[in-house]
């Protein structure tokens, strides 16, 4: 019987054969599956330590597929109603919310790249959406504001205007902010991500 691919993990085959000593749970997976699923334990669940499941990795993947299409719809409601990206949109929120605010206490605000947070205030800027006061003695101190059409984009803008994650994040509680904490940590780590990438606003990204 041919083997056909596995949905979820391209480097596994898989065929509906019961009496197959590779069989589990409705899949036979060959050598060139990359996960170990074949193995068994001592302990006879078949799994060895740090051994995940793969109906268990796929349940996780809809739950992320299902959490990035929030995030990407959020944005293109954003751009649509609003004209702006998300990160703008958050910016100009922030400046409209704290009149005189700095492009340092921008970044702060949004946990950005300085770097990122100029850039986001030269484009809102250049779309006279705040305007920029220099002050202090040798003028080098940026202070921001809203201008009335910036004030006009927040009030047709749907909200969150911090983004639908970074909402839902903070409507959870502590602990199960740690346990995430670790648990993406370890994600990050096999994934070997930019660092610098956790600076950076999820429209950017």
């Amino acid at each position: 019987m041919q083997a056909s691919k596995h949905p979820f993990f391209p480097g596994a085959r898989v065929a509906p054969s019961f009496s197959s000593p590779g069989y589990r749970h409705g899949f036979v997976y060959d050598r060139a599956m990359p996960t170990t699923e074949r193995a068994r334990s001592r302990d006879g669940t078949g799994l060895r330590e740090n051994e995940i499941p793969t109906e268990s990795a796929a349940r996780v993947l809809r739950q992320f597929r299902r959490v990035f299409n929030a995030v990407q719809t959020h944005f293109r409601q954003v751009e649509k109603q609003a004209g702006l990206g998300g990160a703008q949109l958050w910016a100009l929120s922030v400046i409209a919310a704290e009149p005189a605010i700095g492009v340092g206490g921008l970044a702060n605000a949004m946990d950005i790249h300085q770097t990122t947070a100029s850039n986001l205030v030269k484009q809102l800027l250049a779309a006279d959406l705040v305007a920029s006061e220099r002050t202090g003695r040798d003028r080098r101190t940026v202070q921001l504001r809203a201008l009335p059409a910036g004030r006009r984009v927040l009030r047709r803008a749907p909200g969150p205007f911090t983004g639908v994650l970074p909402q839902a994040l903070a409507q959870l509680d502590a602990r199960t902010l740690a346990r995430l904490d670790r648990d993406l940590g370890e994600l990050v780590t096999l994934l070997q991500t930019d660092p610098r990438a956790a600076r950076m606003p999820l429209a950017q990204s």
